[in-house]
């Protein structure tokens, strides 16, 4: 198995085809035997929960029961990488448009809940020893009748995170503007994150209330060790040199 999260970022010219790439995308990923589960999703602007959407941003997530050994992968080409991951006809469409990617590749390592009803990684457990570096995933599908108190709440969390000691990146991604959601982030220990998700008030607050308030009708949070970081966005690439 292969975890994939790919952050594609399209030309300002290009935004139009980004939304279509949105619909007709769907079709290469769902006749493709390899994948056992993935998803389309557009961005926020601030790396977190976000209402304001970044139109050039967007990002597929992706299972496949492909698997590559780390010294494959890592020398990898990105056009090589998407050619094995989502087919070519996906890959053409980056290349025509001019897009910019990064690809994490990823290893499950702890964490619970549900995406559209199913347990994405068989028998992970809740937590491990691993104390090393770390990317977190949380996702949540909002309640209608709790939207005002969602995004009256995390918007000055999100704000604070980039300043968090051990912060390296994160990325505001979701299926359906302001009600199905998530955060992938980027941490240099486990301690960095959950310092920063369980001593921060603001972010201890909210963690409360969604529990307490019942604000999700359904949720997921799963902890990665990072395989592989290949390509860049605005030539950046957070992980270079280090993995």
């Amino acid at each position: 198995m292969i975890v994939t999260l790919t952050i594609i970022r399209y030309p300002k010219r290009h935004i139009l085809f980004a939304l279509i790439a949105m619909m007709i995308h769907r079709f290469p990923l769902w006749i493709n035997r390899k994948i056992v589960f993935y998803k389309l999703m557009g961005s926020g602007k601030n790396g977190s929960f976000d209402k304001h959407p970044d139109w050039q941003q967007w990002a597929i997530f992706s299972i496949s029961k492909k698997s590559f050994k780390n010294f494959e992968f890592k020398n990898f080409p990105e056009q090589v990488l998407h050619q094995k991951l989502f087919g070519t006809f996906i890959r053409k469409w980056f290349d025509f448009f001019n897009c910019q990617t990064i690809t994490y590749i990823l290893n499950p390592i702890e964490g619970h809940g549900l995406w559209d009803g199913k347990t994405l990684f068989d028998d992970l457990p809740v937590k491990t020893d691993y104390e090393g570096r770390i990317a977190v995933l949380t996702r949540a599908t909002i309640r209608l009748s709790k939207l005002n108190q969602f995004w009256r709440n995390v918007d000055g969390v999100a704000a604070q995170m980039a300043d968090a000691e051990g912060f390296i990146a994160s990325y505001g991604i979701g299926e359906i503007p302001f009600i199905k959601q998530a955060t992938f982030s980027i941490w240099e220990n486990k301690a960095a994150m959950k310092n920063f998700a369980y001593q921060l008030k603001a972010h201890k607050d909210v963690i409360q209330k969604t529990r307490k308030e019942n604000w999700y009708s359904e949720d997921m949070f799963v902890r990665f060790t990072i395989n592989g970081a290949i390509g860049s966005i605005n030539g950046i690439n957070v992980l270079k040199g280090k993995l």
